[in-house]
């Protein structure tokens, strides 16, 4: 559910005041995940903390108005498994390695 309209988006004030005080070029590490993405934060980068390390994050105009913590993902998506994934892997392997073989010829001729 999102915040009520009247209330305003919610950005954590310390936040603001370092993109005040830093220039562009310089990462800004914040915990604040759930800090919304205004237009004054366009330009820079934040280091979003994920719980265990600090995700570079470049803000840019598709981003206003989403979360700060929307674009620094918290878990690794190992992969869905089972017999038939490894099959279609597998494929999907063979197809490079046809490919890789096929153009070193393709450029010496």
């Amino acid at each position: 559910m999102t915040r009520s309209l009247k209330k305003g988006p919610y950005i954590y004030q310390k936040l603001l005041e370092k993109v005040k005080k830093t220039k562009p070029g310089e990462i800004i590490k914040t915990w604040s995940r759930d800090s919304v993405i205004t237009p004054e934060m366009i330009g820079f980068t934040f280091g979003v903390h994920n719980g265990r390390e600090f995700i570079p994050v470049k803000v840019t105009e598709e981003m206003v108005g989403h979360k700060l913590g929307e674009f620094s993902p918290t878990t690794k998506f190992s992969r869905h498994g089972g017999r038939m994934q490894r099959e279609l892997e597998a494929k999907v392997t063979e197809k490079e390695a046809a490919q890789i073989k096929q153009t070193p010829e393709e450029k010496s001729e």
